[in-house]
């Protein structure tokens, strides 16, 4: 069997973008296949600034894409989905759908699957936050909207809140909803949500109430005692159990574990620090691909922890949070492995004889 000289990248986030430069740089032709019509993944569309330095998110990330789009042996598709294959490692066929509905048909050596995930929708298996109840009820990603827009403000009124309340584990660590797993990445965005928030709004009051505050590596450090000793932000450890509206303010009721009281306190504003889960492209590409999904859903890989990217289907290959809750260090880390792996692959199998 003629090996292809091409590797396959699905998805143009930072994880993707990183296997596109990485093979690319290692004179491997890439196709890479967005499903939608930028690159830059949820980082891009999303976020504002950019966990944990608080720089912003396009100007940190355009070099990244530049080197994708500029490189000549890059091959960018947006707007383009991957809805089916044939063959084997070596050589895959893969069927590409774009927006139109029109279908091509191309033939690839090695696949590299970087789709990311989704954010948890908090009103999907409980009102109890009221999330889709009031205006004043918004996850991470509205805070980051807001963000971008240079502003924090009740959208139920459009002032400013006096009284901000981040809320933690919303849909992650939860084993009723089936969520059995820490998301990793939360607690230190909501630690940098509330730097800038006080950033905006010196005089507001912000509250971070949490099970157990995961602050992983240098975050601690970054994100964790900055955003208590420089800017006042009030960490409560403790549950929160329901939302409610009260005038025109929202009553948290809940348990103060660390003094083991119940509690409830009156907010402007709440933020819903959602969790991550495999996005509906992940979950497309596990059938495409028939890779096997992990107990959590993710896709499953063959030799952790030495080995983070190998699926257990010759010559695809996983990068970033398609294999579960990863951080963007994770992420990048992971694309530039995979994109190694791959690449390895078929410079072996092309020395192989046939």
């Amino acid at each position: 069997m003629a090996v292809a000289e091409r590797l396959l990248v699905i998805g143009g986030g930072p994880a993707g973008l990183e296997a596109a430069r990485g093979a690319a740089d290692l004179n491997r032709p890439v196709l890479l296949v967005e499903a939608r019509d930028t690159l830059g993944g949820t980082p891009w569309e999303s976020y504002a600034t950019l966990t944990p330095h608080l720089k912003p998110t396009k100007e940190i990330m355009a070099g990244m894409l530049t080197a994708v789009e500029d490189h000549p042996l890059v091959d960018v598709r947006l707007s383009t989905r991957v809805v089916a294959r044939e063959g084997e490692a070596g050589r895959f066929l893969v069927t590409l759908e774009a927006a139109d509905g029109s279908r091509q048909v191309e033939e690839v050596g090695a696949v590299v699957v970087a789709t990311g995930f989704q954010h948890f929708d908090p009103g999907r298996e409980t009102q109890m936050y009221g999330y889709y109840e009031y205006d004043d009820v918004i996850t991470l990603v509205d805070a980051e909207r807001m963000m971008q827009a240079g502003k924090v403000v009740r959208p139920s009124n459009g002032e400013p809140p006096a009284r901000v309340a981040f809320i933690q584990c919303v849909g992650s660590r939860d084993r009723h909803i089936g969520n059995k797993y820490c998301s990793k990445v939360c607690c230190g965005i909501a630690s940098k949500q509330s730097i800038e928030i006080k950033h905006l709004l010196p005089d507001a009051k912000v509250f971070i109430f949490y099970i157990d505050m995961r602050m992983y590596g240098f975050w601690e450090d970054q994100l964790y005692w900055r955003a208590q000793e420089e800017h006042k932000v009030n960490y409560i450890r403790g549950i929160v159990t329901e939302v409610i509206k009260k005038g025109d303010q929202l009553l948290l009721k809940g348990e103060d574990t660390t003094m083991g009281r119940p509690m409830e306190v009156l907010m402007d504003l709440v933020i819903l620090s959602v969790g991550m889960e495999p996005s509906a492209g992940t979950l497309e590409m596990a059938r495409v691909f028939e890779i096997p999904r992990e107990e959590h859903g993710f896709l499953a890989t063959v030799g952790e922890p030495l080995d983070t990217v190998t699926t257990p289907v010759a010559g695809v290959f996983v990068a970033g949070a398609a294999a579960g809750p990863k951080d963007l260090e994770d992420s990048v880390s992971m694309g530039g492995a995979a994109a190694m792996k791959a690449v390895g692959l078929l410079s072996r199998m092309s020395r192989t004889p046939a």
